[in-house]
């Protein structure tokens, strides 16, 4: 009968137990599990949250990225342009001013020579009225006439 009691009293006890850990402990530990279960379970659609955010904001960098190169190569073209713009209304300026220089350059050659020609023909209007008076001066005869007019042709 031993042995009887002792599997009696093993029955009650492990029911005991099996009553309790059903009433106390199995509840929270069933709680915490589902707790931690929902938990992984919004970490996860976190994740593939973060997944899809992630690859959106790649393909806005992508084409924001795109965006930007387009803006860059048009703006490199505008400035092109523009600094062609510039270098060709210089030539046209420089064109306009050299022609400008030119002009008044013949101008100042042609006053230039109109005033050498002018003292030019006063100083032979001297000369030959220096010989003039030389020739008057002196005899005339065939040979001092010559050496006169030798002498002015020397100094013309």
């Amino acid at each position: 009968m031993h042995l009887n009691a002792t599997l009696f009293v093993q029955l009650v006890v492990f029911l005991v137990l099996g009553w309790v850990t059903m009433k106390f402990i199995w509840p929270p530990l069933i709680q915490a599990i589902d707790e931690r279960r929902q938990k992984i379970a919004a970490g996860l659609a976190a994740a593939e949250e973060g997944t899809k955010s992630l690859g959106e904001a790649q393909r806005k960098i992508s084409q924001l990225e795109t965006e930007a190169k387009a803006r860059a190569q048009l703006i490199i073209i505008d400035t092109e342009k523009r600094a062609q713009a510039i270098v060709e209304a210089a030539k046209v300026q420089a064109k306009i001013e050299g022609e400008r220089l030119v002009a008044a350059a013949k101008v100042e050659a042609e006053q230039q020579l109109v005033r050498v020609k002018t003292a030019l023909r006063d100083r032979v209007a001297d000369l030959a009225v220096a010989g003039a008076e030389e020739i008057l001066k002196r005899e005339v005869d065939a040979r001092t006439h010559a050496d006169l007019l030798t002498q002015l042709k020397g100094q013309l």
